[in-house]
């Protein structure tokens, strides 16, 4: 059956020129932040400028390109035009206002609307990268609840700026006092405020509006061949359709692909398992282009190791011995004369110690 599947790429990102925004997302430990910075330099070999950035505390970009990365957009080392940065998703109250006088009028607004202070620090960020003028930029998401998050922040802002009119109403006497009071000026008013959550808002409308257009953004899911992970991606899908976010790649990672000379009953079990949801994968999103990735042995970590890796996202991968040739054959003999003798020499030492005994 494997034999007459497409075999996806993720060449299609590559060729759709328009494209601002790619979104990468999927369940935690499925490899997101590798597939994310994969992207991002496949797209620096294409496009002028490539952004990248992760919305997620966890700050793995650092760890995947073994550089540090800071809420300022930093070139990656080895590249002419690629950028990445990490961005905390929660805001400091610091970044809304210096004066204490405020805080207490800040934290009410926050704890009154779940989420308002991440939307006004996306907003912030948005802001800036849009000033910045990159030709595309990649999200290497957060795990999936936060991304959808992310796309529910102009109604999250709605309701915040209909909770500053109510706060106005009942502290503006006692805000106004206290710019006064602190000699603050006009900024820290409450009209301040308020417009600064306008604006964002306006930036956040704006965005949104990009991000349901499919020629300008795309949602890249990434998962594993297992039960839970088929099913997180399903509702990804789901929700994502409902967002009118466009979304048409599925990588399957860590994938253990049964040409190889395996021996272990433990894999070949696993082998097969993984084949069943690789199946249902494949007959779910049967219009999407979906990439399978190989397990590795090692992490995949710094630009070299990337840069390797990449290769699979562009052309399917194909193990490199296949079952029934001779060296295949070849193979399977030295690892059972290699095996032979490991057995012959764990046998010498036993006949030794019965001896000494």
């Amino acid at each position: 059956m494997e034999g007459e599947l497409p075999e996806g790429t993720v060449r299609n990102i590559l060729e759709q020129e328009s494209l601002k925004w790619v979104f990468v997302g999927g369940k935690g430990g499925v490899g997101k932040t590798t597939c994310s910075s994969i992207i991002s330099i496949l797209l620096a070999s294409v496009r002028q400028s490539v952004l990248v950035i992760s919305t997620d505390p966890a700050h793995n970009l650092s760890d995947a390109f073994q550089q540090r990365f800071t809420k300022i957009p930093t070139l990656v080392n080895g590249f002419t035009n690629l950028f990445a940065m990490e961005v905390d998703p929660k805001v400091e109250n610091d970044d809304l206002t210096n004066d204490d006088g405020l805080d207490g009028f800040i934290s009410e607004l926050t704890n009154a609307i779940p989420g308002v202070d991440e939307a006004m620090s996306f907003a912030e960020m948005l802001k800036l990268v849009q000033t910045m003028d990159y030709s595309v930029i990649v999200f290497d998401t957060a795990p999936t609840g936060h991304t959808l998050r992310l796309l529910q922040f102009p109604s999250t802002l709605e309701k915040g700026l209909a909770k500053v009119m109510t706060l106005k109403n009942r502290f503006g006497g006692i805000i106004s006092q206290a710019t006064r009071l602190f000699g603050l000026g006009d900024e820290f008013s409450e009209d301040a405020m308020l417009g600064k959550l306008e604006g964002m808002k306006d930036v956040i409308e704006q965005v949104n509006r990009q991000f349901k257009d499919p020629d300008l953004t795309t949602f890249v899911c990434v998962c594993i061949p297992e039960f839970l992970s088929l099913y997180e991606t399903e509702r990804l899908v789901q929700e994502l359709a409902k967002f009118e976010i466009d979304a048409h790649n599925i990588i399957i990672n860590q994938v253990l692909f049964e040409d190889e000379a395996v021996e272990s009953k433990l894999l070949k079990a696993r082998i097969k398992m993984q084949q069943k949801y690789i199946d249902q994968f494949y007959m779910l999103y049967d219009d999407f282009n979906i990439t399978k990735l190989p397990l590795l042995e090692e992490e995949v970590c710094g630009v070299e190791a990337l840069r390797k890796f990449s290769q699979h996202f562009t052309k399917p991968y194909k193990p490199s011995l296949t079952r029934g040739t001779i060296e295949e054959l070849e193979q399977r003999v030295s690892l059972l004369r290699s095996q032979l003798k490991d057995a012959e020499s764990e046998l010498q030492k036993l006949k030794k110690g019965k001896e000494k005994a």
